[in-house]
């Protein structure tokens, strides 16, 4: 079974564009796994302080209006963009580092939903001569 994860930011041009993209897939009965905000918050270096770059909440708020799982959200880090850059990314520092622990939790959250919507049964075709 197949399933589709939707990627938005909580500004409201990315989150019309997950509403399109919720809408296009239920159309061709390709089931939403759910929706992941992204660049949910910058968090300024050496603190703890959250800053809302894109705004707060929409991406939750979304997947609420469209009856869709929340799978998380994610912060704006430098270090993922100096790991893609290098070709070393924030994952590979493990699950217990505080900059990869919440995309080894959003795998896990996917892995979930994709065990429960393989779980569900749908019709079947045989074509025969």
């Amino acid at each position: 079974m197949t399933g589709a994860v939707v990627v938005t930011t909580p500004s409201d041009v990315s989150l019309e564009d997950a509403r399109k993209a919720i809408n296009m897939f239920e159309q061709v009965r390709v089931p939403v796994l759910g929706l992941v905000e992204n660049m949910s918050y910058l968090l300024i270096p050496g603190t703890n302080e959250k800053v809302d770059v894109f705004g707060s909440g929409g991406g939750l708020k979304t997947a609420e209006q469209m009856n869709v799982p929340f799978l998380g959200e994610l912060a704006l880090l430098p270090d993922v963009r100096i790991g893609g850059d290098t070709g070393r990314p924030i994952t590979v520092y493990g699950e217990k580092d505080e900059r990869a622990a919440p995309f080894y939790a959003l795998a896990r959250r996917i892995t979930q939903r994709i065990d429960e919507v393989s779980a569900v049964k749908g019709p079947t075709m045989t074509i025969a001569d």
